[in-house]
């Protein structure tokens, strides 16, 4: 028993869902196309699932959440993928992958072959048990990945509403589901081994304004120590948290948030891996022509830095998933993927974006005892990082345009001192051409004393700026806080 496809994308997240809009705007045929995807819903957003999903006044949940949207608002709902005669194979797990025949078989003894395979496995959570800790199962322990995830914490928070959370972790997810946890009424306390939260992106300065916003809303920290057990009660549900520095935490319900792991396993030892995922060049093709791999599982080289990264973020895999199916339709029009990498959050009132990478000397600007501040990186000489907190439109993609570019900067305490004036007036004025000198990959020149405005950027700094574009009215549409 078997089916065969021309292309056959396998998962069931944004990528998935942004590489089938795309294969439909570039005129798939119907037939050609199949999703595979373990979940029993179709591609969706999974941003939403602790940006709004967990918020008490979320509309009716399904289906509004179990779509995938494009950037011409178009909803990808299962009537969708069926008028364009793409295949949705769902509630269907893969158990080996064969890149040489070119076959996948399911669990279910179904072979299912291809011509091209676009792998958007994405990541999965990673579990106490892998850090000596038992009890994941425990009713009242939840983690955020997907839609059942997120259905399940839904219900324990219900039933926990003026009871005591734990949140361990004090990355994206923890400090995403703290704030939800809040807003439903709920005590939490964040426990995370760090010196601060959100270690990998935030200096010591913004993570202080953030924990501070946080205590202002009745969370408490727990900070350099981790979770060492669980204390069960006769029906197996957690009662307490203990903590390796020997405190003690009453609790009714656990998140963990402790960090993800690209799933790449049916790919071990027949593709070439690099920095936990798939490594792919410029198309996102893999080390097997035939094979391509976006989202959290690829591993993609990035202009702006030089260099190979796998970046765990909605926005890469929307584009990225974008480039691939590019490439794979019309190879000989497609460039390399020119990405200026970006993150973002929203949580509470508060909404922030970061652009490129967060290496070499800090830089803070703004108004720390307000709401809009940010920060530069600048590394050997150039501007290559950007954070935004509290910012317009226009300011985001500002941002987006300067870290883009690349400037060259000579003085850090004027850079410091124009702030996000600097990047507002990089991204409105043009220069005179003879004004910009090129270091090639290093981008534009741009001297900080006597500064000079480029009017024209890469493909990657314009897509940057759309980028800033659709963030920014994305959180103010979907903020309920």
């Amino acid at each position: 028993m078997g089916r065969a496809f021309v292309y056959v994308i396998l998962g069931g997240g944004v990528a998935a869902g942004y590489a089938a809009l795309e294969f439909s705007n570039r005129g798939v045929s119907h037939g050609e196309l199949c999703i595979i995807s373990e979940e029993s819903v179709a591609p969706y957003e999974r941003p939403a699932l602790s940006k709004g999903y967990l918020l008490p006044e979320a509309p009716a949940r399904l289906p509004a959440f179990h779509t995938c949207v494009g950037a011409n608002e178009e909803r990808l709902t299962p009537k969708w993928y069926k008028e364009h005669g793409i295949e949705l194979v769902l509630g269907t797990r893969v158990i080996s992958a064969d890149v040489r025949r070119k076959t996948l078989l399911t669990a279910a003894g179904e072979t299912i072959s291809y011509k091209i395979l676009i792998v958007a496995t994405g990541a999965r959570a990673l579990k106490l048990e892998e850090f000596g800790v038992n009890g994941s199962d425990a009713e009242n322990v939840c983690y955020l990945r997907d839609l059942t995830d997120a259905n399940r914490l839904v219900d324990v928070m219900h039933s926990c509403s003026g009871g005591n959370a734990v949140v361990i972790g004090g990355g994206y997810i923890g400090m995403e589901c703290a704030a939800s946890l809040v807003i439903n009424k709920i005590n939490v306390t964040m426990v995370f081994p760090e010196a601060q939260c959100m270690p990998r992106l935030f200096t010591p300065k913004i993570a202080s304004f953030y924990e501070d916003y946080y205590k202002s809303k009745g969370v408490e920290f727990v900070k350099g120590t981790a979770l060492s057990s669980f204390d069960m009660d006769a029906d197996g549900k957690v009662v307490a948290v203990n903590l390796r520095d020997g405190k003690r935490l009453l609790v009714d319900m656990v998140v963990v948030g402790i960090g993800i792991r690209p799933n790449t396993s049916l790919f071990e030892g027949q593709l070439t891996l690099e920095k936990g995922g798939i490594k792919v060049n410029e198309k996102m093709q893999s080390s097997n022509s035939s094979v391509y791999a976006v989202g959290d599982v690829a591993a993609f080289p990035v202009k702006l830095f030089g260099e190979t990264r796998r970046l765990e973020h909605v926005d890469s895999a929307r584009k990225c998933a974008r480039h691939a199916v590019a490439a794979i339709m019309e190879p000989e029009k497609s460039g390399e993927f020119d990405y200026v990498p970006f993150f973002y959050s929203r949580i509470f009132a508060l909404s922030w974006q970061f652009y490129g990478d967060n290496v070499g000397e800090v830089v803070h600007f703004g108004d720390f005892s307000g709401n809009t501040f940010g920060a530069y990186w600048v590394n050997k000489g150039h501007l290559v990082g950007s954070f935004l907190e509290g910012g317009t439109k226009e300011e985001y993609a500002a941002i987006a345009m300067v870290t883009g570019l690349k400037p060259a900067i000579e003085d850090l305490a004027e850079l410091e001192s124009r702030g996000l004036s600097y990047a507002m007036a990089v991204s409105r004025k043009p220069p005179p051409p003879s004004q910009i000198t090129n270091v090639g990959d290093s981008g534009p020149s741009l001297v900080l004393e006597k500064p000079v405005y480029p009017w024209h950027a890469t493909a990657g700094v314009i897509l940057a700026g759309s980028i800033a574009a659709f963030a920014y009215w994305y959180g103010r549409r979907r903020r309920r806080w």
